[in-house]
């Protein structure tokens, strides 16, 4: 059995711009896993970098309020929000709440540096 503890995966900051924990990911742990999953924090007034995933991307949304964009379209969210993002999608969250947008990643197949591309904000 294997159980990680959120307070015990190290912090860091994603290619994105947001605050990071990777929960499970078949490349740091024995699992037969295809995906990857996180824990994400976006601060207040903070928006994640534009960026690309060659894969398919899930965000659950927690706690705070937000806009996410997908290529051309806009959409308000907020928690109990599933939002499928399509393979090569153009992506970017936004936090206009007053507290940390606060989210869960799913990355199928699992996230890897070299299939996201980040873009110069707009």
């Amino acid at each position: 059995m294997l159980i990680r503890k959120l307070a015990d995966c190290e912090e860091f900051i994603a290619g994105d711009g947001t605050q990071l924990r990777e929960l499970l990911h078949p490349d740091k742990q024995p699992l037969a896993l295809r995906y990857s999953l996180a824990h994400a924090v976006l601060p207040v007034g903070n928006t994640s970098a534009p960026h690309a995933l060659k894969t398919s991307e899930v965000y659950y949304l927690l706690s705070g309020t937000g806009e996410m964009h997908i290529d051309d379209e806009v959409q308000r969210v907020e928690p109990g929000d599933a939002i499928y993002i399509p393979p090569q999608a153009r992506q970017f969250i936004h936090n206009d709440g007053n507290e940390p947008l606060v989210f869960i990643c799913l990355v199928d197949p699992a996230w890897r540096q070299a299939d996201e591309t980040v873009f110069a904000p707009d």
